[in-house]
């Protein structure tokens, strides 16, 4: 065995050096709206909205209290409810499904493809029923699903494809970002994504002028003016607070992307020639690696060797959604979700944010190369 070795602490996720880069101009930004008591919906919220529906590719942008409200609205908007059926990929955060739940209607979980972790997309058409009304892809990782084809069982199906792509702010498909392929794109805010706030937060963006009027309705208690409500609706805005600290990372956050990217090349050539899985990035596509996940059968060992070197690891995702009680008879295709079980039971994330530097990736994959080594992993 290795023994511990007396370094500072390499985390998963570093909060801390992004947020203090960025500290002067967020409380600068957020002391103009204390100032001007501007608290919900202020003109921070619209400004930022308009600056992510263009950096999206999008008409709209409508902000939201978080990711899972952001998925629960979109289907919302687009009439989907009781009785009704939506796809989605069975290895997400648990949030796609109860977002499906919250609406009413009844999640089918799709099996992934083991290259990318993505939904299969030549299951997909195995689970369509008559009840079903809409596809939920989902950019794991920050690996774009393959849109091009989950599109085109859409049309033909008459399906609506809303986008979780809560982990791939920038990430693209043939030049196209994420959240604009579909009939509406739901992105999360919480702190540690790509692109993340200082608490809760998410948004919806569309090309739909109509589904961007419901979804402003449908956020803000369906009122178009105070005390008018035209439709019944929820409480679910981003704060202007909140809005402050994106439209301060907006600057920052193709510099950040391309930081990510150049951390995975790190990686990448740091354990070429070991037995890992790693992440893999289509020639189509851009990869913004919310997280660099790798696969080993040799897991909890790896894990708790890393730990004793003060290096920080995660699992994401540990099960399969179809095990959670919510959705344990929930159909599943094929049944079981053979590919999910077995990467959820090999996966690892190791550390992953933009500040990171080539010391500690260097660091890392020491580590690992050691651990493979001398206790005879096989990854």
């Amino acid at each position: 065995m290795i023994s511990p070795v007396n370094h500072e602490v390499i985390p998963l996720v570093d909060l801390k050096a992004q947020s203090r880069a960025i500290k002067r101009d967020v409380l600068r930004r957020m002391e103009a709206v204390i100032d001007d008591a501007r608290y919900i919906l202020g003109k921070e919220v619209t400004e930022f909205e308009e600056q992510f529906a263009q950096y999206c590719g999008t008409n709209h942008c409508i902000g939201m209290a978080n990711g899972t409200e952001a998925i629960h609205m979109a289907l919302r908007a687009l009439e989907i409810g009781p009785g009704d059926e939506v796809i989605t990929a069975g290895n997400s955060f648990a949030a796609t499904a109860f977002a499906i739940a919250y609406a009413g209607a009844e999640a089918v979980f799709v099996d992934i493809d083991p290259a990318d972790f993505n939904i299969d997309t030549t299951l997909i058409e195995a689970a369509i029923t008559d009840k079903t009304k809409a596809i939920i892809p989902v950019h794991l990782f920050g690996q774009p699903a393959r849109m091009n084809e989950i599109m085109e069982i859409g049309r033909r199906h008459g399906l609506k494809v809303v986008e979780d792509a809560a982990q791939a702010h920038g990430a693209e498909l043939d030049g196209q970002r994420c959240g604009s392929f579909g009939d509406i794109g739901c992105f999360s805010f919480y702190p540690g994504k790509n692109l993340g706030a200082f608490g809760d937060g998410g948004a919806v963006v569309t090309n739909d002028p109509e589904l961007a009027e419901r979804l402003r309705l449908l956020r803000n208690y369906g009122q178009k003016q105070k005390n008018r409500h035209d439709t019944l609706g929820f409480n679910c805005r981003l704060d202007t607070l909140q809005a402050c600290v994106l439209l301060s990372k907006m600057q920052h956050i193709e510099g950040w992307t391309e930081q990510r990217r150049q951390v995975a090349q790190w990686y990448r050539e740091e354990l070429d020639g070991t037995n890992f899985e790693l992440p893999q990035a289509h020639d189509d596509s851009r990869h913004v690696y919310h997280l660099f996940v790798v696969r080993t059968k040799q897991r909890e060992r790896l894990m708790s060797a890393l730990a004793d070197q003060n290096i920080h690891t995660g699992i994401h995702y540990p099960n399969p959604l179809s095990t959670a009680g919510s959705f344990a008879n929930s159909p599943t295709i094929p049944m079981g979700l053979p590919v999910c079980t077995e990467v959820a039971s090999e996966i690892v994330s190791l550390p992953m944010y933009p500040e990171m530097t080539r010391e500690q990736v260097e660091r890392v994959c020491l580590a690992v190369r050691q651990i493979v080594e001398q206790e005879e992993l096989v990854g």
